[in-house]
């Protein structure tokens, strides 16, 4: 199997980006639906897994695209 480009990997990471924060602003919008107070839509965002599981691959993502720039 071979290693990603360079290309490949900006675009990934360009994608599961704009998808996060997609996806932050759904449930943002959901909860001023529902009329949640602020720290309840906060605690919402921190505890919800598919955006924790988004913000570990995206880190991941950024430090194979510092790997392969160095």
């Amino acid at each position: 199997m071979t290693e990603p480009s360079i290309t490949e990997l900006q675009d990934t990471l360009k994608e599961l980006s704009a998808y996060r924060d997609r996806l932050r602003d759904d449930v943002i919008a959901m909860g001023q639906k529902l009329k949640l107070p602020q720290k309840r839509i906060d605690a919402t965002i921190a505890e919800h897994p598919e955006l924790q599981r988004l913000t570990v691959v995206v880190e991941q993502l950024e430090e194979q695209i510092r790997q392969h720039s160095a």
